[in-house]
């Protein structure tokens, strides 16, 4: 008995990666932000959106993980293939322009995480810059795995800032999972939930996921071990999430301190409310971060814009080999980092919202075209979405429209 699972803990050791670290790039700068923006404007009052959240994202990423295995092609290959040219270059446009600005995020996190420690902008995002871009130009896939393994794990410090934040557990666990009054269901409010499903069931998620798995090498008999890399990527990054939230909600909204004004602002507020420790762990934890997300969300641009468009494309290509594909890479870092170095500090905690409420208008889309993708039997034979999954994914996605429809008729 031992033997069988040491034998299947082995297999997990071996194709765990995609969905753990695909999972956790979602509590990026943005991430961080707008969770703790979340906790500081509203206490504890979105909490209850984690639940569903989870739910819905492990049905997603699982279905990226499945199409991955089964055709052993990425996302917007399947795109092309099965509904044209035409579709894969709009969907491909949209991703790129949502994409810019979340990689802006990226390095807004980046100089706002440094700041506190007195590093101008100026300084930390051209240096970082040139960290992220050397990291896959001269690293093959797995370097490059285990050093975003490694920070995934960083994630922890999280944990630890939520609990030494003190804050009320009984209230925390009551609100999530209670929904909160009608009377909270305000314009800003529903642009905050918004921007809380956006941030952590990212449109460009699914493509890098897929694209991280076939890259890697999984095969239908990798399929059990890569689900179970993606459920536990999904429940671990969920949990980091709620403790973001618990932390802001237990130290800024408690001591009536509002919302976030620039990206420092979190932490910094945290060194006399909850500790010195809970400052520094706050603030690694979105340096990490940043620098984690500023490296993955260019490269999965650059994965799925080369996959739409048929050109090679992968961190084990060399440069002559993929030059469309480092290019588009280095664009993006190098555009991303200069946006921030422009932008006024009062415009980035805005900037960095503003790009997840982006993603989560994009993400019905997104999933719409995963559900048709994955009830073809000709394209998936036997592993086609189960009644539940369809139920859950679709529900989804009408959720999603429906609240970017309220948020539409609530800011007119």
């Amino acid at each position: 008995m031992w033997k069988r699972w040491r034998i299947r803990i082995m297999l997990f050791l071996a194709v765990l990666g995609p969905g753990f670290i695909t999972a956790n790039v979602d509590n990026d700068s943005a991430g961080i932000l707008t969770y703790s923006q979340a906790g500081a404007q509203y206490g504890y009052a979105l909490l209850w959106t984690m639940i569903p959240i989870t739910l819905a994202l492990i049905v997603v990423q699982e279905m990226c993980a499945r199409m991955g295995v089964v055709t052993g092609k990425g996302l917007s290959d399947l795109i092309r293939e099965e509904f044209g040219l035409r579709v894969t270059v709009v969907v491909m446009v949209l991703l790129v322009v949502v994409n810019y600005t979340n990689v802006i995020t990226e390095f807004i996190g980046i100089a706002g995480s440094l700041h506190l420690f007195h590093v101008s902008k100026f300084i930390s995002v051209p240096i970082c810059a040139i960290l992220v871009w050397l990291l896959a130009v001269r690293g093959d896939y797995k370097q490059v795995e285990k050093i975003f393994l490694f920070a995934s794990i960083v994630y922890i410090a999280y944990i630890f800032a939520g609990v030494l934040s003190q804050p009320d557990w009984h209230d925390a666990m009551l609100a999530t999972v209670r929904m909160p009054k009608r009377s909270m269901w305000t314009g800003d409010y529903i642009y905050m939930a918004v921007g809380v499903v956006g941030t952590t069931i990212a449109p460009w998620m699914q493509f890098y996921l897929q694209s991280s798995i076939v890259e890697k090498g999984a095969r239908v008999k990798d399929y059990a071990a890569s689900r179970l890399d993606v459920i536990v990527g999904s429940i671990f990054t969920d949990i980091v999430a709620w403790f973001i939230i618990v932390a802001c909600a237990a130290t800024l909204f408690v001591h009536g301190m509002g919302a976030i004004q620039v990206p420092s602002d979190a932490a910094d507020a945290m060194r006399p409310l909850a500790g010195n420790y809970a400052f520094l762990l706050f603030a690694f934890g979105l340096f990490n971060a940043s620098l984690f997300a500023a490296s993955v969300l260019p490269l999965s641009t650059a994965y799925t814009v080369c996959e739409g468009l048929g050109l090679e494309s992968g961190v084990d290509k060399s440069f002559k080999e993929a030059p469309f594909f480092y290019w588009l890479y280095a664009l993006l870092i190098a555009s991303g980092a200069i946006t921030v170095l422009i932008l006024p500090d009062t415009k980035l905690i805005s900037m960095a919202i503003f790009s997840q409420v982006l993603n989560g208008i994009l993400l019905p889309v997104v999933i719409v075209l995963m559900l048709i993708l994955i009830n073809r039997k000709e394209l998936m034979g036997q592993y086609i979405n189960s009644k539940l999954f369809n139920v859950i994914a679709w529900t989804t996605c009408l959720i999603v429209i429906a609240l970017n429809v309220a948020l539409m008729f609530s800011h007119r």
